[in-house]
C-alpha cells in the first residue's frame, strides 16, 4: 500500500535504484579522489559540506526547525553518538581501505554488516535470527570463502584490511543504534541524516588536517568532493527519504544489495579491477545469503519515521 504523500510504488522503486547508482558512483570518484587527497581529510570535506547544503532546509523549514528544537538532550546525545559511530567511524574508515584495497572487495566485505547486526540483535535487542537468517549467512559466508580462496593478502594491503574491520563492526554497531531509533519512532528522518553527517564530518575534517593538513584541491578534486556533498550526499539522502514514504525497510534492503553489482560493474569499467570468474561466483553466492538474512526478518510494526530514519542511517554498504 502507498504510504500517505509518498511516490508511486513503482515511481519509489525507480528513485531508490537512482539513488544506489549514484551512491556506487560514489566508490569510483573516492578511488580517483584517494589519489592526491588524505583519506581523512577527503570523507571529511565532503560531510561538513553536505551539513551545510542541507541547513539551508532547515533555514527554510518552520517545522524542522521546531523537530530540532523540540528533542530532549537524550535525543541529541543519542545522535551525536550516531554522527561519531556511522560517520567518523564508518565513513573514515571505509576511505582509509579503499586507499589500499580493491572497491569490489571491501563492498563485499562491507555486507558482512548484515550478518554481525543479525548476530547482535539477538544479544542487543532480543530479536534472534530464525533458521532462514542462520541459512543466510552461511551462504554468504561460502561467498566469502569462495571469493578469497585461496587465503593471499599481501602485506602491503594489511592497512586496508584491518580499515575494513574497523568499517564492518562501526557500521554494524550504527544499525543497532539506527534500530533503537526506528524502535522510538520519535526522531524524523532529516535531524537523524542533518545531526549524524554535521557530527561525523566535522570530526572528520578536523581529524584529516591534524594529521595530514591543509592539502591542496585541483579544480578535479573539487569538483568530486561538491559533487560527492551535494548529489551524493545532500541529494540522495533526501530522494532516499522520499521514498521510505512508500518503500517497506525489506524492500529498501533488497534495492540496497543491488550495489554489490554496481560497484564491482562500475570499478571493472572506469577502475581497471577486473574480477576473475572465481571472484564472480563468491559475488553471486554472497549476494542471495544477504538477501537471505534480510527478508528471513521476522514480521513487526514499522513506524513510518522510524523506519525512515534506520534506513537513512543505513542506507547504503559504507556509502551514504
Amino acid at each position: 500500500m502507498r504510504r500517505e504523500d509518498g511516490p508511486t510504488p513503482a515511481r519509489a522503486v525507480l528513485q531508490a535504484l537512482f539513488v544506489t547508482f549514484l551512491w556506487s558512483t560514489s566508490w569510483v570518484l573516492i578511488k580517483i579522489g584517494l589519489a592526491d587527497l588524505p583519506a581523512l581529510t577527503f570523507a571529511g570535506l565532503r560531510y561538513s559540506l553536505a551539513f551545510l547544503f542541507m541547513l539551508p532546509l532547515v533555514v527554510r523549514s518552520a517545522p524542522r526547525r521546531d523537530a530540532l528544537r523540540a528533542l530532549p538532550r537524550r535525543a541529541w546525545r543519542g545522535l551525536i553518538v550516531l554522527g561519531v559511530v556511522y560517520i567518523a567511524l564508518t565513513m573514515g574508515a571505509q576511505y582509509v581501505s579503499l586507499a589500499y584495497l580493491p572497491a569490489a572487495t571491501i563492498t563485499l566485505l562491507l555486507n558482512f554488516t548484515t550478518v554481525i547486526v543479525a548476530l547482535l540483535s539477538g544479544a542487543i535487542l532480543s530479536e534472534r535470527p530464525t533458521r532462514l537468517q542462520w541459512l543466510g549467512i552461511g551462504v554468504f559466508l561460502a561467498g566469502v570463502l569462495v571469493y578469497f580462496y585461496p587465503p593471499d593478502f599481501p602485506t602491503d594491503q594489511t592497512v586496508g584490511f584491518i580499515a575494513v574491520a574497523v568499517c564492518v563492526a562501526a557500521n554494524a554497531l550504527s544499525a543497532i543504534l539506527g534500530r533503537r531509533v526506528n524502535r522510538r519512532g520519535d526522531i524524523d528522518p532529516f535531524s537523524v541524516t542533518l545531526v549524524s553527517i554535521g557530527t561525523g564530518g566535522l570530526i572528520l575534517l578536523v581529524a584529516g588536517v591534524a594529521t595530514s593538513g591543509l592539502p591542496h584541491l585541483s579544480l578535479q578534486h573539487a569538483l568530486i568532493v561538491l559533487w560527492l556533498a551535494a548529489v551524493n550526499t545532500a541529494f540522495a539522502f533526501t530522494l532516499w527519504n522520499h521514498t521510505l514514504r512508500t518503500l517497506s525497510a525489506t524492500e529498501s534492503s533488497v534495492i540496497n544489495n543491488t550495489m554489490l553489482i554496481q560497484i564491482s560493474l562500475l570499478a571493472w569499467v572506469f577502475l581497471g579491477e577486473a574480477l576473475t570468474a572465481q571472484a564472480l561466483a563468491g559475488i553471486a553466492l554472497a549476494i542471495p545469503g544477504t538477501l537471505l538474512v534480510q527478508l528471513a526478518r521476522r514480521k513487526e510494526p514499522q513506524r513510518n519515521t522510524g523506519g525512515a530514519a534506520l534506513a537513512a542511517v543505513r542506507a547504503a554498504p559504507g556509502d551514504d
